[in-house]
C-alpha cells in the first residue's frame, strides 16, 4: 500500500546558530554535499534512536526561518513528504532521500525560501522520517524526549554545514517541530510577544479551534477558521479603551502611534507563520468583539 502524506512522520530540523553578521552564502547544497549531510544526519539521530536506521530519511538541504516551519499544516515537511511518495526505491529498504539544489544551482520552487525573513541568526534545515507506524511512534516519543537537551549535531556534522554553506555556525543541534516550537515560545515571551504565542499555537496545533488576544494593552484579536482578525477602532473608541486617562493631545498621538505600530508588528509575526491577517472595524459605542465576532 502507497503511504499517504497524512500517515505519521517524525518531523523535525537542524537548527543552525549563526554568528552575528554571517549569513549563508549558499540557499541550498548540491546533490552530493546534500546526499554527506543526509548521511550524518540519519547516523546522528541513530545514536539517539536507533530504530531511526529502519525509516526513511527525508532531507531538504535548504535553510529557512523558523516561522516558516512553523505555519498551519506544516507546508515545509509536507513538501518532503510529497517528494518521498514520488522518490524512486520504495520497498527496498530504509532510504536516505535529500534534495537540494538542482544541476544549475538554482534552488527548486517547493524548497525556496521566504526572501523577506533572511535575515535571522537562527535557521532551520527541515527532515521528516517516515515508515511503519510503530517504528515511527517508537522513534517520535524517544526524540521528542531527549533532542531539546541533548539534540547538539556531532562535530563533523556542524563542521559540514559550515563549509558547505558558507556560514559561520555557532551551534548546530536537532530538534523536532514540537521542540522548536517550544523554544520559539519562549523567545517571543523574552521579546515580549508572549501574550501572542497562544494564537499561533491554536493555529498550529488546533487550527479549528477559536482564540482571542483580549488582555491590555494590547491589540484586540481574534483567530478563528484559519485567519486572525485585528479590531480596527474608531479614534473614540480606542481613547475609550486604551488611553482613557491621557489628558494632552501629544500624549494621546504618541499613545496611538505606539498601539499602531504593536498592531503592525503583530500582524508581521502573524503573516510570518503563514496566518492570513485582516483588519475589522470596530465602531465607537460597540462592543468589539461583537464587531469581530
Amino acid at each position: 500500500m502507497t503511504p499517504s502524506t497524512t500517515s505519521p512522520v517524525v518531523m523535525g530540523v537542524i537548527a543552525l546558530e549563526l554568528a552575528a553578521g554571517n549569513l549563508p552564502q549558499r540557499a541550498a547544497l548540491a546533490a552530493a554535499e546534500a546526499s554527506e549531510l543526509a548521511g550524518k544526519l540519519g547516523r546522528d539521530l541513530a545514536t539517539h534512536a536507533p530504530q531511526v536506521r529502519d525509516l526513511d530519511l527525508v532531507f531538504a538541504a535548504a535553510h529557512f526561518d523558523p516561522a516558516e516551519a512553523l505555519r498551519p499544516g506544516w507546508p515545509l515537511h509536507q513538501r518532503l513528504r510529497e517528494l518521498h511518495q514520488r522518490a524512486p526505491g520504495r520497498g527496498d529498504g530504509a532510504r536516505v532521500i535529500a534534495f537540494g539544489a538542482d544541476d544549475a544551482g538554482d534552488v527548486p520552487l517547493p524548497l525556496q525560501a521566504d526572501a523577506g525573513l533572511g535575515g535571522g541568526l537562527l535557521r532551520v534545515l527541515p527532515f521528516v522520517l517516515a515508515g511503519d507506524h510503530h517504528t515511527v511512534d517508537v522513534v517520535a516519543e524517544r526524540l521528542e524526549t531527549v533532542l531539546l537537551e541533548t539534540g547538539m549535531a556531532q562535530a563533523d556534522t556542524a563542521l559540514l554545514a559550515q563549509t558547505a554553506f558558507g556560514a559561520q555556525i555557532e551551534h548546530a543541534r536537532y530538534m523536532t517541530l514540537h521542540d522548536l516550537a517550544a523554544m520559539t515560545a519562549m523567545q517571543y515571551e523574552h521579546g515580549g510577544l508572549g501574550a501572542l504565542w497562544p494564537v499561533i499555537e491554536t493555529a498550529l496545533m488546533a487550527p479549528a479551534e477559536e482564540q482571542w488576544l483580549d488582555t491590555l494593552p494590547e491589540p484586540l484579536l481574534r483567530y478563528a477558521e484559519g485567519e486572525v482578525h485585528i479590531a480596527l477602532f474608531e479614534p473614540m473608541a480606542w481613547r475609550a479603551r486604551y488611553a482613557p486617562r491621557e489628558a494632552t493631545d501629544e500624549r494621546l498621538e504618541r499613545a496611538y502611534q505606539h498601539f499602531q505600530a504593536r498592531q503592525q508588528q503583530i500582524a508581521a509575526v502573524l503573516e510570518a507563520h503563514g496566518i492570513p491577517v485582516t483588519f475589522a472595524h470596530c465602531p465607537a459605542n460597540a462592543d468589539p468583539r461583537t464587531a469581530m465576532a
